[in-house]
């Protein structure tokens, strides 16, 4: 029992850490734990990956505990996390006021760096955005695609591409360094999604994922949740 198992969507992680070590405090527990696409997530705690907590959007959430793999009583959102705009440390902001700026910014970019088109929540959200904007076909091959937001927000940092932007949840932007939020997506483009945490039916530690979920959603800690990038 030396530590408390998790599956997180990668906009919690920042988030987590900052906790990580007034948790051991409280507890002698560290966190182990695996942070990516929501999906991705979901997909291992069904297929029987232990853990003690999740922390994924509301709608997998609620998903997963009609499926009772997860304590109902248990269920507590964090807080709203923005789909927003990267760019690297150094680089000019873009200024985005509505779709059409959207799109001239996608278009006059030579690297777009995104999560998961097809698990994680913003990667999702960017794949509609360029069908809805009528530019997937154009900027395809300009599309790096990583696992999750964290990931691609690092490969933006060392990109060497002369005008490269990325696309994923501002808490994953706020967190790696190299990179800097560039602002918000459009009305009519946005996407802000619930986060919410769970204990896990097959929990080893139940006991310490409830004092977990008290950290990350206590009023004591809404600063935290401010400085990670969760709005309230």
């Amino acid at each position: 029992m030396s530590s408390l198992k998790i599956l997180s969507g990668g906009a919690a992680q920042g988030l987590v850490a900052s906790l990580g070590s007034e948790f051991k405090a409280r507890t002698g527990l560290d966190i182990a734990g695996e942070f990516g696409a929501v999906g991705s997530m979901a997909d291992k705690l069904r297929n029987g990956t232990p853990t003690d907590l999740v922390i994924l959007t509301a709608a997998l959430v609620a998903s997963l505990a009609e499926d009772k793999l997860l304590v109902a009583s248990s269920i507590a959102d964090i807080g709203k996390v923005e789909t927003t705009l990267a760019v690297r440390n150094g680089d000019p902001k873009v200024s985005i006021s509505n779709a059409s700026d959207l799109r001239a910014a996608f278009l006059a970019a030579d690297a777009i760096f995104v999560p998961d088109t097809e698990a994680s929540t913003a990667g999702i959200h960017v794949a509609k955005l360029l069908q809805q904007l009528d530019i997937a076909d154009a900027v395809v091959a300009r599309l790096q695609v990583y696992p999750n937001g964290a990931t691609a927000m690092r490969h933006l940092a060392a990109s060497e591409a002369a005008r490269p932007i990325g696309c994923t949840q501002s808490t994953e932007i706020i967190s790696t360094p190299g990179v800097a939020l560039s602002g918000s997506l459009p009305p009519g483009c946005d996407l802000a999604t619930t986060y919410t945490a769970a204990i896990a039916k097959q929990a080893d530690n139940p006991a310490q994922a409830a004092m977990l979920i008290e950290l990350l959603t206590s009023r004591d800690q809404q600063t935290r949740r401010d400085r990670a990038g969760f709005l309230s």
